[in-house]
């Protein structure tokens, strides 16, 4: 029997792992609306919203039919997100290509805003951020991420990816299956 389609897709993982450009090429393949947190979370320049009216953003979100959202956003909101979700898509790479993947944003910044950022977000201050989050990210959250892949594996469409050949993959599977409808 063939899997539902896709409607509500979580993406996350650990940052600088490619999260907002796999979600926005999901969205292509898919139709789906795509919402990067980010864009939720802060204001053009950078600045946070009041936790109330992210909140608030992201419950009406949840609401929909369909969606795919981007990133993190609060502990409570992500794991309040992945119980709606109907689709998990979990980037879990190496650490040294989440590193990496964070200094190629930093040099792309130089001429273009990064994916899934707000225009005029701090690059510099928001890049060394990165570089700290992605330690503390593998030791705190990782874990939790990788118990609930594996819980939810029965009840919900799970994409557990590790790799940049696991992402392309899982790209051209979406590919063949929305070509195929």
């Amino acid at each position: 029997m063939k899997a539902p389609r896709m409607k509500r897709v979580a993406v996350f993982g650990n940052t600088g792992g490619g999260k907002s450009t796999l979600a926005k090429r999901l969205a292509g393949l898919t139709r789906l609306p795509l919402h990067p947190l980010d864009l939720i979370q802060y204001r053009i320049g950078g600045d946070p919203v009041p936790e109330e009216e992210y909140l608030k953003a992201h419950t009406e979100l949840l609401r929909q039919e369909q969606w795919i959202i981007d990133g993190y956003g609060t502990a409570a909101s992500a794991w309040e997100r992945f119980a709606v979700a109907d689709t998990l898509v979990y980037i879990d790479l190496p650490l040294p290509t989440h590193y990496w993947w964070v200094t190629k944003r930093l040099i792309k910044a130089l001429f273009a805003n990064p994916e899934g950022w707000p225009e005029g977000s701090p690059i510099w201050s928001s890049t060394m951020n990165c570089y700290k989050i992605v330690l503390s990210c593998h030791r705190g959250v990782t874990p939790s991420y990788r118990r609930l892949v594996v819980e939810v594996a029965g009840s919900k469409r799970v994409h557990h990816l590790k790799s940049r050949a696991e992402i392309m993959a899982f790209l051209d599977a979406v590919k063949r299956e929305y070509a195929s409808a």
